[in-house]
């Protein structure tokens, strides 16, 4: 696209977000502006996207994570550096395993019909469609990626770097392949890390029961919450020291129902202080179970298949789903007397993240990565100077306890979308090969008859490679080499634990560096109540709706606005639209500076000639929004950095610098207007370009009509401090006029005198520096006050019923003859009191009810006492005001 088809100085009446969207990251696009060079002259700055699941479409989360690092990236770009925002997706195994399997199901089918490769056709095309509607919405929300490198956690490169992880791993004995208690999803038929399951409070049971003792000499009690499992018990344990069951120890019991003889086990895990002090041992079905079954060398009897439903081992309930298994039992178990009390018992259940079912301890053969010696390595690096910054630090604790008590990662998954196990077993020897390539023949025996694993890997383990494989790895590449380590990772809270620690891990292991200088940690958004959004509740928000009706840059600035770091956020739709409603003050701002600019080139900027106060004050005042925001930004305090903006161009800009202006730029004093309007072009350049990685789409649209030097404000200059425009004595002078205009301006609002209506006034200066400050603004304040006289003086003849203000420095007087019908003002006033003396009594008597006092929520109680301070405020001003007029 041509610069040319702007028109310079010209803006239409209203600005199009949609046009100017497609028409700017075209262009942006286009130019390659986004692309990173590696420039052995600048410094390299690199953030890669955390991978959005190729699942479904972005939801607000994701436009809040990439806004965020967008932002960074685009400040880092114009402040010099080589940058690089990496895009790319996640294959997201068993959530895109599950949409396609429901897709076939709509139709009939299931995967096992397809067969693996079929069925994995089906699934990449999905994934094309999915990565394509993703695209789409990064390039509404317009972010600045580099597409020239965009990756996919199954692409080859990463899958070379997935297999090359895994070998290296096996050959130090970090991954190893045995039978342990996992986390079962018996809904997905597959594996799950610990991580991968949230545990909810349930109202459940504590099941008691009585195994008899073979030899017939009494009983022992039990107590479970899952009577289903009692089927695979293979030991009861009782403590060594527990003085109630020394003497049965070694003897047996009589499984009921089952009639299996199972042995009295002595383990000093059990606590004799809870419970009965006895404990069923079913080591297929509990962890804690499993390792007491080691040591004791018992049985491993699972009882149920991978769906949940009761299987062989479960005798007369075969066949029967858990929980129906569970309901059966019970009553046989009470109708025999061996259960014999069922007390409510409210515990914490295991669910599946994915799913939702409840997860099954099972007793399953996989693979699992060792992670004491990676977590032991992250520990001491956690503990050095140069670590891994968590901003806000807090999370480095929530990081640091997670890694302190760490079990080993069940990282095979019983699925077939995702990268498959690299393991090879002979079928002639038994043999297990592990390899970066394919295995045909046995390095054992000579063998062709090879399986290779039918796991697949935890989706997380190609994640936790992502900042390194994504620039290459395991090549010494020139990306990895220029680029790595990475710069910051923008995430949630939610996944410290499930990414960003087993990136760290990770990173430490096989590049030796630390994978990022910084994570910075933000919240989740919430719906304007609070609540979190779900399907379920119907509260969802979907990015590209907002940014049909606002657009992206009001979007964009909200989301940056509410968020405080490690904070959660509410969402409210009236805050997109103040924010498109303030991205229409620049707009009609920078109309009416370009309106003014007819015939000014960038040439003509001179800011040497004779400065006004305003334009001193502006210029200072652009000086010290330039160092905040630049310092707020590089603190990751975008809503400060947002609001400070915000209230520059708002207040300082447009409703004080941009109305004083008016003065000049209307005068008849050409070289006056001249130095405005080079002031002008400049604070608003400046202030665009600050603005920018906020707001990239408006503020490139101006930026291109305004006088300028360069092809896009994408990759202009970052606004540096000038201490030659840095006033302070023009800053104090002006804040002394605008603080006299709102006095006169709250004066007119209280006794009801518009603007439109000329009044008399008299300025009392306090001593001969004000005067002149005052001396020198006198055209301000007649323009901005509409004076029918005004006197400014250090000694004033101060007239009868005059009200009066306190300024900095000076005195107001506002001589009301004339001005109002002092009787209707008296009756006028007496009315608002009366009112007012209404509020403070029904609040009082409010807050003086002990019901309600005991009732009421804190906050409610609050907002009372605060209404009553308020009316009560408004209520000694209009007595005094009435004691004035009465006089």
């Amino acid at each position: 696209m041509s610069m040319e088809s702007v028109s310079n100085h010209q803006l239409p009446k209203n600005f199009d977000p949609k046009t100017a969207e497609k028409k700017w990251y075209t262009y942006w696009i286009e130019k390659q502006f986004f692309k990173a060079e590696r420039d052995a002259k600048k410094q390299p700055f690199t953030i890669v996207i955390p991978p959005p699941n190729v699942t479904g479409k972005l939801h607000l989360g994701h436009a809040l994570d990439t806004t965020l690092q967008d932002i960074i990236t685009r400040t880092k770009r114009m402040q010099g550096y080589s940058t690089l925002f990496l895009p790319g997706m996640d294959h997201a195994g068993i959530a895109t395993q599950a949409r396609v399997e429901a897709n076939l199901r709509e139709e009939g089918i299931s995967r096992h019909d397809l067969g693996r490769e079929k069925f994995l056709e089906k699934v990449w095309e999905w994934k094309y469609i999915y990565a394509d509607a993703i695209r789409e919405q990064w390039e509404k929300l317009g972010l600045a990626l580099d597409y020239s490198r965009e990756r996919f956690t199954m692409d080859e490169g990463l899958s070379r770097a997935v297999r090359e992880v895994f070998v290296r791993l096996y050959e130090k004995g970090l991954i190893y392949r045995g039978n342990r208690i996992i986390n079962w999803d018996p809904a997905a038929r597959t594996a799950l890390s610990d991580i991968e399951v949230i545990y909810k409070e349930v109202k459940g049971a504590l099941h008691h029961m009585r195994y008899p003792l073979a030899d017939g000499s009494g009983y022992i009690e039990v107590a479970t919450t899952r009577p289903e499992t009692m089927l695979g018990d293979t030991a009861v344990a009782v403590h060594p020291e527990d003085e109630r069951y020394k003497h049965l120890i070694g003897k047996t019991v009589i499984l009921p129902i089952v009639g299996r003889e199972i042995p009295i086990v002595a383990d000093e895990y059990v606590d004799p202080e809870f419970g009965s002090g006895a404990v069923k041992i079913t080591p297929a079905h509990d962890p804690n179970d499993f390792e007491i079954g080691l040591r004791h060398n018992l049985q491993q009897i699972i009882v149920m298949d991978e769906t949940g439903t009761m299987n062989e081992h479960a005798g007369p309930y075969k066949g029967l789903d858990r929980f129906a298994c569970r309901k059966q039992i019970i009553e046989d178990l009470t109708e025999q007397g061996v259960m014999f009390k069922i007390e409510e018992h409210v515990h914490q259940v295991g669910h599946s993240e994915r799913s939702d079912a409840v997860v099954e301890p099972y007793l399953s053969t996989q693979w699992f990565v060792k992670m004491q010696p990676l977590a032991d390595a992250a520990l001491a690096h956690a503990a050095g100077e140069d670590s891994v910054k968590f901003v806000p630090e807090r999370f480095k604790h929530t990081y640091l306890r997670w890694i302190e008590n760490i079990r080993d990662w069940c990282i095979s998954r019983q699925l077939w979308w995702g990268h498959r196990i690299p393991a090879w077993y002979c079928d002639d020897c038994g043999n297990e090969i592990v390899s970066r390539t394919d295995v045909t023949t046995c390095t054992s025996c000579g063998s062709h008859r090879l399986k290779q694993d039918e796991d697949v890997l935890d989706t997380w383990f190609s994640s936790a490679l992502w900042p390194f494989s994504t620039l290459g790895w395991p090549e010494e590449t020139e990306d990895m080499k220029y680029f790595y380590p990475t710069n910051v990772l923008v995430t949630g809270y939610d996944i410290i634990f499930f990414w960003v620690a087993r990136m760290i891990f990770t990173g430490l292991e096989f590049t030796a560096q630390k994978p990022f200088e910084h994570v910075l940690i933000h919240g989740i958004i919430r719906d304007s109540e609070g609540r979190k959004m779900s399907k379920s509740l119907g509260n969802g928000v979907d990015p590209m709706e907002v940014i049909d009706k606002y657009g992206a840059d009001a979007l964009r600035f909200t989301l940056a606005t509410g968020n405080s770091p490690g904070n959660d956020q509410r969402f409210y739709w009236e805050k997109v639209e103040a924010n498109r409603n303030f991205a229409n003050k620049i707009w009609n701002a920078s109309r009416f500076a370009l309106m003014n600019l007819e015939g000014f080139r960038y040439e003509d900027i001179d800011l040497g000639g004779s400065l006004s106060v305003p334009d001193k004050w502006i210029l200072s005042r652009l000086q010290e929004t330039i160092a905040d925001v630049t310092r707020l930004i590089d603190a990751f305090e975008f809503g400060e950095a947002g609001r400070l903006l915000y209230n520059f161009v708002w207040d300082d800009l447009c409703d004080w610098y941009i109305e004083m202006a008016k003065l000049p730029l209307y005068g008849s004093d050409q070289q006056a207007k001249r130095t405005t309007q080079s002031v002008l072009v400049t604070v608003l350049d400046q202030t665009l370009r600050l603005l920018h990685p906020f707001m990239p789409y408006m503020t490139e649209e101006i930026w291109q009509a305004l006088p300028h030097k360069g092809e896009s404000i994408t990759i202009a200059a970052w606004p540096n401090i000038d201490e030659r425009h840095v006033y302070p004595e023009a800053k104090e002078e002006m804040n002394l006029l605008v603080e006299v205009i709102r006095s006169v301006r709250n004066v007119r609002a209280e006794v009801n005198v518009p603007m439109s209506k000329k009044i008399e006034l008299l300025v009392k200066a306090s001593d001969q520096n004000t005067l002149k400050r005052l001396k020198r603004g006198e055209e301000y304040l007649v323009r901005f006050c509409n004076p029918e006289r005004l006197v400014i003086a250090d000694a004033i003849d101060v007239p009868d019923k005059a009200m009066s203000a306190v300024v900095t420095g000076a005195e107001l007087f506002f001589p009301l003859a004339g001005l109002i019908d002092l009787e209707q003002e008296v009756q006028r006033l007496e009315k608002e009191l009366a009112t007012l003396n209404g509020e403070v009594e029904r609040i009082e008597k409010k807050l003086a009810n002990q019901g309600f006092i005991a009732k009421a929520p804190a906050k409610v109680v609050e907002e009372e006492k605060a209404k009553l301070a308020d009316y009560a405020d408004k209520r000694e001003k209009v007595l005094a005001r009435l004691a004035e007029l009465k006089a």
